[in-house]
């Protein structure tokens, strides 16, 4: 394998060399103008596709990968964006450097692309059948019979079950893995020769996010269409792409046979990409450690209202009936799909809903506590959020972001006093305080996590509920994060509940385990003894689902 350094292609590493590639990027270079200041956000960068093949796209954010993807159709626009060099040759006309009209006509018709994120990706005031449907008419389909009977060709061909009674849905009343398949439809309807998914599984649970590969995969080879797939989990790239890309800031470090890089990387970056995976071993269960907090027979109800006088016909049970305790210097994992309830868990251990059935913390039964009764137990108890930058005011800086909780436990605190306790949680969550009086904006996803984690720290607390803090980054930034808990709750003994769906971060963090499917635990136990020997069926299939990609790889290692 050559080294990309060079900028070689892929296209004489391609098993279907011998006729023209489809798609050929050649000397790439994107420039951003802002304020006077030019960024060269891609340089030089080359490859090729075969129809009929996968290439993947792989790097952390900011790497180029995506703009990479949406300068093949020329997506940046033109106001903010350059091309200083390069071609974009599809069917080898360059598209870099065509017409509008051109790019209509090839825009969702011979190449199309679907994006991370469906929910902001489909329009939800439209249906989804409008929104197929206006896709198709765009491209000269004609016939209100003909367009909806091709609509619910293409949802039964992405796997949405009774597709007709589905025409009539807005993007809300479906799920995240329905939502995706819709996109999945709408790419494919006018039967594309080239596919791009942009992280197209990165927001889906680990079995929804097996369901949409595979759909892919299929998908593809009935097509024979080529696709191009962005991505920084490498062991997406495993299982799904032929060909792959490695991309550090804005240049390809190393290329070829996705096989060949996986058993033999020759780049640094890729080597550490490969084994940036939270590793060490969570602390041993101990049912002797002191109880912080505790949930007994705890449920949320909701109610589902309907008539005209709104009256009570059912409930929706997010959490059935659950008891957990949280001990002193160990992590109590919860795991389980999009809506079993386990963010609602967490938020009923905080009292931040109501609940029915004994919460208990550091011994006292808080569940009737008033919101002035909580208040002094705040200090003690903390959260950390899933997305960083929607858990921090853009407005403050990061010293006033960490300080409020302080100044509202302490009003009598002095501003110097809070500056020093500001700057020793930035530097206890690795962060430098010379920095504080930046703005969240400024910093990286894995920089703004650790002020979201510096802003708990700062109160001392004793007990913190984790909700997904490592699902929106990067794998090396995980594993960074990962480290820093293990680190921060062995030295203050802190109890952690850790609340995800990605199964390898919480097997390295948790000594304990509970599995929740629609409300109710279906497996508690050592997290040891669960994730060795899951005893119930759908345990074993969420673990499939999450394990079987790290069962390629050990292969793959030991060839």
């Amino acid at each position: 394998m050559r080294s990309i350094l060079a900028r070689p292609s892929l296209e004489k590493e391609s098993a279907m060399s011998s006729e023209s590639p489809l798609l050929s990027v050649k000397d790439l270079s994107i420039a951003f103008h802002q304020g006077g200041k030019t960024t060269l956000a891609v340089e030089g960068v080359s490859f090729s596709l075969d129809r009929g093949r996968t290439l993947a796209l792989v790097g952390e954010s900011g790497s180029g990968k995506s703009i990479t993807a949406l300068s093949v159709v020329r997506l940046l626009g033109s106001t903010s964006a350059t091309y200083p060099s390069g071609q974009v040759l599809f069917e080898g006309e360059d598209l870099l450097h065509a017409d509008e009209a051109k790019l209509r006509s090839v825009r969702g018709k011979k190449i199309t692309m679907v994006f991370q994120e469906p929910m902001t990706s489909l329009n939800p005031l439209h249906t989804i059948a409008q929104q197929i449907g206006e896709i198709l008419e765009l491209h000269g389909a004609r016939g209100a019979d003909n367009i909806r009977k091709r609509v619910i060709e293409l949802l039964d061909e992405v796997g949405i079950a009774d597709p007709g009674s589905r025409l009539g849905s807005y993007p809300h009343q479906l799920s995240g893995g329905q939502r995706q398949r819709v996109m999945i439809a709408m790419a494919l309807a006018n039967r594309p020769e080239l596919f791009i998914a942009d992280e197209p599984t990165t927001a889906l649970d680990v079995t929804v996010q097996a369901q949409i590969l595979k759909l892919l995969k299929d998908l593809q080879q009935r097509r024979g269409m080529a696709m191009l797939f962005i991505t920084h989990d490498l062991g997406i790239v495993r299982k799904i792409a032929d060909d792959v890309c490695v991309m550090q800031k804005g240049r390809i470090v190393e290329a070829g046979p996705a096989t060949e890089v996986f058993a033999s990387p020759k780049h640094p970056y890729t080597q550490m990409l490969l084994a940036a995976e939270p590793k060490g071993i969570a602390p041993l269960f101990d049912d002797t450690a002191k109880v912080v907090a505790e949930a007994q027979d705890v449920k949320v109800w909701f109610p589902i209202k309907r008539g005209f006088l709104r009256r009570t016909v059912g409930h929706i049970k997010a959490v059935d009936g659950i008891s957990v305790k949280v001990r002193e210097g160990q992590t109590v994992g919860v795991v389980g799909e999009s809506g079993s309830g386990k963010t609602t868990l967490g938020l009923a251990m905080l009292r931040l809903i109501r609940s029915e059935g004994s919460i208990l913390f550091l011994g006292q039964n808080i569940e009737r506590y008033s919101s002035k009764q909580m208040r002094p137990l705040r200090k003690n108890m903390q959260v950390v959020f899933q997305d960083p930058y929607g858990s921090l005011s853009p407005r403050m800086s990061v010293a006033d972001i960490v300080a409020e909780g302080i100044g509202v436990q302490n009003p009598s605190i002095s501003y110097l006093e809070k500056r020093e306790i500001v700057a020793q949680a930035l530097a206890d969550t690795g962060l430098d305080p010379a920095n504080m009086d930046r703005y969240p904006h400024e910093f990286s996803g894995g920089q703004r996590q650790r002020i979201a984690i510096a802003r708990a720290m700062a109160l001392e607390p004793s007990f913190i509920v984790l909700d997904e803090p490592t699902s929106a980054l990067d794998m090396s930034v995980q594993a960074q994060i990962v480290d820093l808990l293990r680190d921060l709750q062995s030295r203050r003994k802190l109890a952690f509940m850790f609340i995800s769906h990605d199964l390898k971060v919480v097997r390295a963090l948790a000594s304990e385990l509970i599995v929740m499917r629609q409300g109710k635990v279906v497996e508690q136990g050592v997290a040891r003894d669960v994730f060795a020997h899951p005893q119930s069926e759908y345990t074993r299939a969420l673990f499939a689902a999450a394990f079987h990609l790290e069962a390629d790889e050990s292969q793959a290692l030991t060839l």
